[in-house]
């Protein structure tokens, strides 16, 4: 992600996450792995290696305020337009 974002000149020591599952930050943050994660899969130890290693921050954030629902779930339309207006979206129109 880190070189993805250097091809447009942006720079970053870090990445932030946002998160809204306690379980997957806590398993991040502990490396011993426990016999109920063994089936827990290789892009999951990559995310925790770069957090360790100081890649990425790993942060919570409450349901409600997780801006990454409008790609992925049907909203009722206040929630959908909230959700717009915090991820800066406006309409070609509105621009004039």
């Amino acid at each position: 992600m880190k070189h993805q974002l250097e091809d447009y000149n942006i720079f970053l020591d870090h990445i932030l996450l946002k998160c809204d599952s306690t379980n997957a930050i806590n398993l991040t943050r502990n490396p011993i792995m426990h016999s109920r994660i063994k089936h827990v899969e290789v892009r999951h130890h990559f995310i925790r290696y770069h957090i360790i290693k100081g890649d990425y921050i790993i942060e919570f954030i409450d349901t409600n305020h997780q801006l990454a629902d409008i790609f992925t779930k049907l909203l009722l339309r206040d929630k959908y337009y909230e959700l717009k207006r915090a991820l800066g979206i406006l309409y070609v129109n509105s621009l004039n």
